[in-house]
């Protein structure tokens, strides 16, 4: 739930987001975490799921973290986020905790590309906020991840449209997706699974 521990760390990392972007601070350098609305889209999402599996590809400092985390905790679940800067990894351990959330929110350290095979788990929702040339491969890493009724949320989507318009244009041509663009914020392309694969073709 979002109790004021929670929105305390929220607050406190909105803040610091609007402050380096005030003062120019290099992409690369700044959270570059979801807007507000976004997060709180996402926290609809999850919390009336029971049991939902979260699979969060980009964790930065965890900003969206949180919001996932604090849904997932109405009716149990958990959020594995995935993040390869150590020091937002860092940012991202102190500010899960300071929010109490570390028994719904676990973090692996490292490359997704890596990592993503590891993992063992079914997941019910994933949440795609990488670096935007990654997206279409770690989608389809992260789809034996999941099975049918599992939704793919991906962010940025409308802001970088010039990188991830080919993203978006192939999950809604997939049969076996569907697939909408969410005006949102910077834009949300949100994919149900529909089924793992197309039925074999009557023979000729």
């Amino acid at each position: 739930m979002i109790d004021d521990r929670v929105r305390a760390v929220l607050a406190r990392l909105e803040a610091e987001d609007a402050d380096e972007r005030a003062r120019e601070v290099p992409r690369e350098q700044r959270a570059r975490q979801v807007v507000r609305t976004t997060g709180q889209f996402l926290f609809s999402l999850v919390a009336p799921q029971t049991d939902c599996e979260v699979l969060e590809i980009g964790g930065s400092r965890g900003y969206s973290t949180l919001w996932l985390a604090a849904g997932v905790r109405y009716l149990g679940g958990r959020v594995l986020s995935l993040e390869h800067d150590p020091s937002k990894c860092e940012a991202w351990r102190r500010n899960v905790a300071e929010a109490g959330l570390e028994g719904t929110a676990e973090l692996i350290e490292g490359d997704a590309y890596e990592a993503l095979p590891a993992i063992d788990d079914v997941f019910d929702l994933v949440f795609l906020d990488a670096e935007k040339d990654d997206y279409d491969p770690l989608f389809q890493l992260a789809r034996s991840k999941v099975e049918p009724g599992a939704l793919f949320v991906a962010d940025n989507v409308l802001s970088h449209e010039e990188t991830l318009g080919d993203y978006s244009r192939a999950r809604q041509a997939d049969p076996l997706l569907e697939s909408v663009t969410v005006p949102l914020d910077r834009g949300l392309e949100l994919s149900v699974v529909l089924r793992e694969d197309l039925p074999p073709s009557p023979p000729g």
